[in-house]
């Protein structure tokens, strides 16, 4: 279990949320989007609203799901992160997308990122996490492209 401390805004420190797991998947060399996957249990109701990462111009929350016998992932404006109930970003669920990454993700190299939750009252808290990158084939059971 790793217990990931808040970087700005609230007296509850890092008892807010723990961030269970985080790991992405190593990219192939000129590969330009990545995955990212962990499991988040918050202390109180909040709302995951957003994600930044230096490794990527941009980074979004996004949802795999079936439609009408199709699998289609979009982008979801936040995620809600009930109290002490576990959420999980996996691959073909809820995950986490690095778009325009600056280099590959290399297994075993270590990937910072940035959450921003909110809580009931609007406050944004930010969240430092930091993923370990495991190899191309990791959740390769309900792996997917983005290619």
């Amino acid at each position: 279990m790793l217990l990931i401390g808040l970087l700005a805004g609230t007296a509850q420190g890092a008892e807010l949320v723990k961030v269970l797991d985080p790991w992405a998947r190593a990219t192939v060399p000129g590969q330009k989007v990545g995955g990212v996957y962990m499991e988040i249990v918050a202390r109180e109701n909040l709302r995951l609203t957003g994600v930044k990462s230096a490794a990527a111009e941009t980074s979004e929350v996004h949802q795999m799901k079936m439609e009408n016998g199709m699998m289609r992932m979009r982008a979801v404006p936040f995620l809600e992160l009930p109290a002490g109930k576990p959420v999980k970003l996996e691959p073909g669920g809820y995950h986490i997308m690095l778009f325009d990454l600056r280099q590959s993700l290399m297994a075993g190299q270590k990937l910072k990122l940035e959450l921003t939750v909110e809580d009931r009252s609007k406050r944004q808290h930010r969240v430092a996490v930091e993923a370990l990158v495991r190899d191309r084939d990791a959740g390769a059971a309900s792996k997917h492209d983005h290619n």
